[in-house]
């Protein structure tokens, strides 16, 4: 299968400005191309796996990666559909830029992949030179039909994000002329910048310019809500925001509806790999082999294969309720995942078992303790007047509360 059929049929194709061209380009060249990701936090999510995905399919394929890092699109923000963004810093995006950049060299060839910040050049850009170089190739109607803008004008849209397409069109056309690269892509939110871009490229270079642009559809759960969020929120590629533990188990749980989709976008599995586990799936869904496997996947290539031995070895931990063999790292994954109670001092069971959730009262608590529900480690606790000490802790720091067979917290000796 070629590259520009693969990317179909993992869905990875939802807008393209010339399919003939672009199944040229990608099939029988190797080109340069780029994606672009503002640093508006300190972490991509796993939302922004779709493109890293594509990038390294395209990657394997021996097309060139151009990792934009938007040092400058930053400061200006992408209008959402909901309300103007916050303003970053010169120094928070730039900040955040360098985090994003060490996020994602962790998953391309360092021999192969470019990465630029936009600041570079943008930064040098000056108001006048702005207004008559590049907006005067664009009018106001053009600019109100696009999509993001449209979805902002009920509830208003300032200069500042209506004139972000124009910056991610100077992009383009500065990559296109510095770097020879020919296509770009993102998701289809980002339709009508990359269109924009095009469109920039053609009049300042000429019809027979030869870039292209393509788009992803957004990932949705199988009932359209958001996909990447869990109970407590977004889900970060940084490790110290979200632990591979709680990844892993969030895709653990994906529904039967997204797994195929997911599949396909998410991972590098080939397609006999994929369509033997969403056979296996159909036949027998109560053994969730595909989740399993997608999880372990995603895991292992946002955070390597000792991530996923961790995150497997928390998992059979919380299900067996053994935790004696867990490393200090590892109870630091459970501590982002538990309800956690730190304290430097000795302190009352009862009002751990509080502090935890684990007792809704003291009187409750109580209740547990006497009826023998309530174990530390795995000690049974059936004093109400007990104190708990460092005496309990494992690599010095961590203790594990139970009540009954499968409620656990925390406790971390500071």
């Amino acid at each position: 299968m070629k590259l520009y059929d693969e990317l179909v049929w993992r869905g990875l194709i939802k807008d393209v400005s010339n399919e003939e061209r672009a199944r040229d380009l990608l099939d029988n060249d190797k080109i340069k191309f780029y994606c672009g990701f503002d640093p508006t936090g300190e972490s991509l999510t796993i939302g922004h796996m779709v493109q890293v995905v594509r990038m390294l399919l395209l990657e394997k394929y021996g097309h060139t990666p151009i990792v934009l890092i938007g040092g400058a699109t930053g400061l200006i923000g992408d209008p959402r559909q909901t309300s103007e963004r916050k303003l970053l810093t010169l120094e928070e995006s730039l900040l955040n830029a360098e985090k994003i950049k060490v996020q994602l060299s962790q998953f391309l060839d360092p021999n192969q992949a470019i990465f630029v910040n936009n600041y570079d050049w943008i930064g040098k850009i000056d108001m006048i030179s702005f207004l008559r170089d590049y907006g005067k190739h664009f009018s106001i109607n053009y600019m109100i039909a696009k999509d993001t803008v449209q979805k902002r004008l009920d509830i208003g849209i300032s200069y500042t994000e209506f004139s972000y397409m124009l910056i991610q069109a100077i992009d383009f056309l500065h990559l296109y002329r510095e770097l020879d690269c020919k296509l770009q892509f993102g998701g289809s939110d980002q339709w009508g910048n990359i269109t924009t871009g095009l469109e920039l490229i053609r009049k300042l270079e000429g019809e027979n310019s030869k870039a292209i642009g393509l788009s992803s559809p957004l990932l949705l759960k199988a009932d359209g809500s958001k996909f990447g969020k869990s109970e407590t929120g977004a889900l970060w590629l940084d490790s110290n925001l979200t632990t591979p533990y709680e990844i892993y188990q969030y895709f653990l749980n994906a529904s039967d509806a997204d797994i195929e989709n997911y599949l396909k976008q998410l991972t590098l599995l080939s397609r006999p790999e994929i369509e033997d586990l969403v056979q296996k799936q159909l036949e027998k869904p109560e053994l969730r082999q595909a989740q399993k496997k997608l999880a372990y996947e995603i895991v292992k290539l946002i955070h390597g294969e000792d991530a996923i031995k961790q995150a497997l070895k928390v998992t059979d931990a919380l299900f067996l309720g053994e935790f004696s063999d867990l490393s200090k790292t590892e109870f630091q994954m459970l501590t982002k995942t538990l309800d956690t109670v730190s304290i430097s001092e000795p302190k009352g069971l009862l009002d751990i078992l509080v502090e935890t959730n684990l007792a809704s009262s003291k009187r409750e608590a109580r209740t547990f303790v006497q009826s023998g529900a309530i174990m530390i480690n795995d000690i049974k606790m059936d004093d109400i007047e007990y104190v708990v000490t460092n005496e309990h802790a494992l690599h010095d720091a961590y203790a594990v509360v139970r009540r009954g067979k499968k409620k656990y917290a925390i406790i971390n000796f500071k």
